[in-house]
């Protein structure tokens, strides 16, 4: 898999802190992982300095620091989900940003 570039690192980001403002996103691995075995997350970001790396995830960010930053809390996040909410005001950014990783694993 192809590592994104620093502009679209900040779009994943900002688009998870949004989802924690609008009550879409689970922190933690084990949340994210509830999220994809209910088939209620959009998509999965997951810190690259996490270990183990045993389970696929779709997306690495830089930092789990940086993540936990954008998940609105002061420690370190190794993994989020964005979940899904039909009435959501993200729709239209999260359609956009998967469209985007998927040209990433292309």
């Amino acid at each position: 898999m192809r590592t994104p570039g620093a502009c679209a690192i900040t779009t994943i980001l900002d688009l998870v802190q949004q989802a924690a403002n609008y009550k879409q996103l689970k922190k933690g691995a084990n949340e994210a992982t509830k999220t994809l075995n209910r088939g209620i997350s959009e998509f999965v970001v997951m810190a690259a300095d996490t270990e183990p790396l045993e389970i696929l995830f779709i997306f690495l960010a830089r930092r789990g620091q940086a993540l936990g930053r954008a998940c609105g809390v002061t420690r370190p996040v190794i993994a989020c989900s964005v979940t899904s909410n039909e009435g959501s005001q993200l729709k239209s950014q999260i359609q956009q940003l998967k469209d985007a990783i998927e040209k990433l694993l292309i």
